[in-house]
């Protein structure tokens, strides 16, 4: 397991996740910026009761999303500014449709926050239902059902705007 790093080494190895999940859920650079900050500063203040690295990065997620989730509900972002508008924190794959990708970047954006968040985590952080489940604190079997039922409404979204753009 090994022994925690100094916090600014945390936050020099995590802050790219952290403000990755916080952009990508709230669409709004400034805000997500803000929202980095305050992740950090609580990881701070709470750092005596975080025993491993592997501890922080998930407490960090999970707090990244729990604070995005908490946001997006007091700001009603449910139509933020859409996430093609917004520069990639990294750009590691290439776009092989740019239209299709922002259409479903659209799409993204206008969920409600949950299910924003589970998609996010899934796709974005890649990460498995059940460590999605752990991190959200809610049964494995939500999350499962909650983004089959996000993806079956994102396939919706994007045949709706598909079929519009062939009239």
């Amino acid at each position: 397991m090994g022994s925690l790093p100094s916090f600014s080494d945390l936050v020099e190895r995590h802050q790219g996740m952290v403000f990755s999940i916080t952009l990508r859920a709230l669409g709004n650079r400034a805000v997500a910026e803000d929202l980095t900050q305050d992740v950090f500063l609580s990881l701070h203040e709470n750092l005596a009761g975080i025993e491993t690295e592997d501890h922080a990065r998930n407490w960090l997620r999970r707090t990244a999303a729990n604070r995005s989730i908490d946001e997006i509900r007091r700001l009603k972002y449910r139509r933020g500014p859409a996430l093609d508008q917004v520069a990639e924190p990294s750009a590691d794959a290439k776009e092989s449709d740019p239209l299709l990708m922002a259409q479903l970047r659209e799409s993204v954006a206008s969920l409600p926050p949950l299910a924003r968040m589970l998609t996010i985590m899934r796709f974005q952080q890649e990460m498995e239902p059940r460590e999605i489940a752990a991190e959200l604190d809610i049964p494995v079997a939500t999350v499962k059902s909650r983004l089959h039922r996000t993806m079956k409404l994102l396939r919706g979204k994007l045949e709706k705007r598909s079929e519009v753009r062939k009239i």
